[in-house]
């Protein structure tokens, strides 16, 4: 079944990718679901999409952007967007949430915005929006690879302090530890890997590969680590099935990662719960 994907250059570019991203995401979502941030994602997400549609409004008028990868504008908006949340975490001290929703409504208003401008959807922003096979190009691989090196030589480097301050914000503070560079680095690593993955996943499902395997894995994890080692156990099963299962069924390959994450969950919880009861009923008869 998968030796199509090792035949044709486009199927081993979206197979390669969608490995490393199933890497990622769900590594960063375990520090974004432990902080309580997981929304970050969504309005990081939309930002995104303002980019992509922008770069692809310029490029009916800049020549320029005719030959520019909309990836790339996308990662600026992404960044700029984790910069201005971080800012506004910082503007209001007692209401922090209150960033997410502000961006995340900026996000989708300029990207009606940039969209309406550009006449509309075409199949390039249909393609961003909710993933695609075919639309993975060797460009693409290259700068999510480079993206993944980056964030795991950043998480190598950092993770006693993203550690501390995803449990105990204030006592890192008082320990020492530079809070507001920390939370700045973590979240564009954050903004990075969305942008990174909405050519798999697509923009509006690119949070769910974030929570979701996250989810699951917190229902078995029994420490922090372990945690992190289910939950890119998860993503990668449900990137590489919803890949393969889109290409043959031909449907949007990031509906269908979602859909097995969601399955992936279900049934993690159903057996947890069918154990409990089981563990349960063997109590009672001992005792």
């Amino acid at each position: 079944m998968l030796e199509a994907f090792f035949r044709y250059e486009f199927l081993q570019n979206a197979f390669y990718s969608g490995l490393l991203i199933g890497l990622l995401a769900p590594l960063l979502g375990v520090f974004l679901v432990v902080r309580r941030l997981a929304l970050i994602a969504d309005a990081l997400s939309h930002i995104t999409l303002s980019g992509i549609a922008a770069s692809l409004l310029l490029a009916k008028h800049v020549v320029f952007f005719q030959g520019l990868n909309p990836l790339y504008l996308g990662l600026v908006f992404s960044v700029g967007g984790s910069i201005l949340i971080e800012q506004l975490r910082s503007a209001y001290k007692f209401y922090k949430e209150i960033a997410i929703p502000i961006i995340l409504s900026g996000g989708i208003g300029l990207g009606v915005v940039f969209i309406s401008m550009a006449d509309g959807f075409n199949n390039d922003l249909f393609n961003y929006l909710f993933g695609s096979v075919i639309a993975v190009s060797r460009s693409d691989l290259w700068t999510i690879c480079i993206i993944t090196v980056v964030v795991l030589v950043v998480l190598i480097l950092f993770y006693k302090e993203l550690f501390f301050l995803s449990f105990d914000e204030e006592q890192a503070k008082v320990s020492g530890i530079n809070r507001k560079l920390v939370n700045f680095i973590f979240i564009v690593m954050v903004a990075l890997v969305i942008a990174a993955s909405m050519r798999i996943v697509g923009i509006l499902l690119v949070s769910a590969l974030m929570t979701l395997p996250v989810a699951a894995a917190m229902r078995l994890a029994k420490g922090f680590k372990q945690m992190f080692i289910y939950s890119i156990f998860f993503g990668e099963i449900a990137v590489v099935t919803g890949l393969v299962s889109s290409f043959y069924l031909d449907l949007a390959p990031g509906g269908m990662i979602v859909m097995i994450s969601v399955l992936i969950l279900l049934i993690v919880i159903a057996v947890e719960s069918g154990l409990s009861i089981v563990r349960g009923i063997t109590v009672k008869k001992t005792s």
